[in-house]
């Protein structure tokens, strides 16, 4: 019974001068990491003496150009277009229009005279013949210097003209021709006369232009000329 006890006091004062005994470890106090401070080099400005301000050049603005204001382009204003057709298709016609002939490749000015009945074309040197059996001409068309080539056509009819500056009456041949006037083609009859003193070496009567057109006399050349 005493050894035991004797054992276990033994024991605790073993443990007790074990504990006092352990060397404690110093703890070395955290180091805070040096912040390097920027080292300003004032090797640039001069010593001033006391009292004296140290300026600092100073830069000049740059000059800005004065922008030119925008041009803005010129609307261009588009030529009114002629109306050639009325809204039923017919064409419309000036007091005088070109009119061109197939069979001489030809374009000559013309008057529109509403109050004439059939049309005329200047012709000269008329010589009329017959062919099979049939009455033909051939002449030449004369006007301003120019003469064409010699046409013979077939005669459709014989008309009577009296002149008031002549007694008596004149026997004329009326042919039927080609002719175009803007994208009108159409055959039309005319008398054959000599018209080389007056304006026009053709004349448009009513007999042409009755059901394909409509004349406007307070407008000329309403149709683009055709030259082939």
């Amino acid at each position: 019974m005493y050894n035991w006890k004797a054992i276990v006091v033994l024991m605790l004062s073993g443990g007790l001068f074990a504990c006092s005994t352990t060397t404690q470890v110093p703890v070395e106090p955290e180091q805070k990491p040096q912040v390097e401070q920027p080292v300003v080099d004032d090797s640039s400005k001069t010593d001033a003496t006391e009292g004296e301000k140290v300026t600092e050049p100073t830069e000049k603005p740059e000059e800005v150009k004065p922008t030119e204001p925008e041009k803005k382009p010129v609307p261009v204003e588009k030529p009114v277009e002629k109306a050639t057709k009325t809204s039923d298709g017919k064409l419309i016609l000036g007091e005088e229009e070109w009119v061109f002939v197939p069979g001489l490749k030809e374009a000559f000015k013309a008057r529109v005279d509403t109050g004439a009945t059939t049309s005329s074309i200047s012709a000269v040197d008329i010589v009329d013949f017959e062919r099979d059996g049939k009455d033909w001409v051939k002449f030449k068309i004369e006007h301003d210097g120019i003469t064409t080539e010699e046409i013979s056509l077939p005669v459709e009819r014989w008309v009577k003209i009296k002149q008031s500056s002549a007694e008596g009456t004149q026997r004329r041949a009326v042919v039927v021709a080609a002719i175009q006037i803007g994208d009108l083609k159409d055959k039309t009859e005319f008398t054959l006369a000599d018209r080389t003193h007056l304006a026009f070496p053709l004349l448009l009567g009513r007999s042409f232009f009755r059901d394909v057109a409509v004349v406007d006399v307070g407008q000329k050349y309403v149709q683009k000329k055709i030259t082939k």
